[in-house]
């Protein structure tokens, strides 16, 4: 008998390394693939944060790869997947998640990958019931129809729902090995995940996107709006997970860090952002994004001192480093904090 071949969307989440023990459970070769939009970057701010050293920095798809012991394929989606953030068929969940068109785009990828790799079927995590945008019993008809794959997608975890697909009316996986979890508890998986022996798995709830996250939200947005037309680059979703956002003007923001580690990793782009520097005060790193005027950038420094150890001082110094290192020294009387407009702070 030919062993039936697996790819397996890997998350890194539990749900989708349960889905991929349960198919390996029955004789099937599985791999697994992780597409990378760049707005799940694990461990990012844990890396550079100096409060959170102790916390673990793992790729998780990678680690629950390990544990299944399969071969994990990372591919790169990052500039195909633009057009699905800013144009989504089926619009944005509570914040700019665009969660069904993401799963339509990422299960399509899989299906061209099967056909060019040989593989019969694409396994997923899903769970009915388990969010509100992209998992319900409406909507998964709608990932199959639009993607393409149709009945050659399997939902181990929640099989038992839902009509029976390719794998399971030809024999290559059987139905009543698979499960019928559904709503948002994740006791079922939990307790699963005991029977497997997986422990220390990422925690079963929230996942990893940026785009589910209301507060990044808030600056992506504000980002579009600022530059009039909605792109990003890798590095602007790295910055806005990183530093305190302030936009006391439409023509400019600051990135303010808020610790050691975030300064240190700020530093990094002093030569795409001009900089102000505290010297006479210890106090954060502070980048300029924007075209400003003189009274601009002595509002940047006032604002910035407010957050120094500088701030009851009657004066703190800096330097404004512009992106070519041309250093101007710069004196200014600290912001006072009733000043500070809190619809600035994004």
């Amino acid at each position: 008998m030919t062993q039936r071949k697996a790819l397996a969307l890997i998350s890194g989440g539990l749900d989708s390394l349960l889905a991929t023990r349960v198919i390996q459970e029955q004789g099937i070769h599985v791999e697994g693939v992780n597409f990378f939009t760049g707005f799940c970057v694990e461990g990012h701010t844990h890396a550079i944060r100096q409060k959170d050293k102790d916390k673990p920095k793992r790729n998780n798809a990678l680690w629950s790869a390990e544990r299944l012991g399969i071969k994990l394929h990372i591919v790169d989606i990052v500039e195909e997947y633009k057009e699905v953030v800013f144009n989504p068929k089926h619009g944005y969940g509570s914040n700019l998640n665009p969660c069904l068109d993401c799963k339509i785009f990422m299960v399509k990828k899989a299906h061209e990958w099967i056909e060019k790799n040989d593989f019969d079927f694409v396994i997923t995590g899903e769970v009915i019931g388990q969010r509100p945008k992209s998992q319900r019993k409406a909507t998964m008809p709608v990932v199959q129809e639009e993607s393409g794959i149709h009945d050659r997608l399997l939902r181990p975890l929640c099989a038992k729902n839902l009509p029976e697909t390719l794998p399971e009316r030809e024999g290559w996986v059987n139905r009543s090995q698979l499960y019928d979890f559904h709503g948002r508890s994740r006791k079922p998986q939990m307790a699963l995940a005991q029977k497997f022996g997986f422990e220390d798995y990422a925690q079963p709830a929230g996942g990893c996107c940026f785009l589910t996250d209301e507060q990044y939200s808030v600056k992506l947005s504000d980002m579009w709006q600022s530059r009039g037309e909605k792109r990003y680059e890798l590095d602007d979703i790295m910055l806005l997970k990183v530093g305190r956002h302030v936009r006391p003007k439409a023509n400019f923001k600051l990135i303010i860090a808020r610790e050691a580690g975030e300064t240190k990793f700020m530093r990094g782009y002093r030569k795409q952002y001009p900089s102000l520097v505290i010297t006479s005060h210890g106090g954060p790193w502070t980048l300029i994004d924007g075209e400003l005027s003189e009274d601009d950038l002595m509002l940047s420094a006032q604002i910035a001192a407010r957050y120094s150890q500088g701030r009851d001082a009657e004066q703190v110094d800096f330097d404004y480093i512009n992106t070519n290192g041309d250093v101007r020294q710069l004196s200014v009387v600290p912001m006072h904090p009733d000043d500070i407009d809190k619809a600035w702070v994004l």
